[in-house]
């Protein structure tokens, strides 16, 4: 079949890219690429949904969990003396 096809700039750059890497004319890159582009389209069922595998993690020797807290408190405290404009440093 003989058709008239206006290509976006972006489908053209494409398609050019695949011309040269493929080493085929452009009517059967076109083709290819439509043919790969329907049959997917076509292609029956949903696609299997992302798992993520969650594996349990330990804190690394000399990690102190209790610390964590202590380190937000006082990082608070700096922050509302620096913005209070009491800061032991500033």
């Amino acid at each position: 079949m003989r058709t008239t096809v206006t290509l976006d700039q972006d489908v053209e750059r494409l398609l050019k890219q695949a011309m040269h890497q493929s080493r085929r004319t452009f009517k059967e890159t076109l083709n290819a690429a439509i043919r790969s582009g329907l049959s997917r389209a076509a292609a029956p069922g949903d696609p299997a949904p992302f798992v993520v595998r969650s594996r349990p993690l330990q804190l690394r020797t000399g990690f102190d969990p209790t610390g964590f807290n202590r380190m937000v408190d006082d990082l608070e405290a700096e922050s509302f003396l620096i913005a209070a404009g009491k800061a032991p440093n500033a």
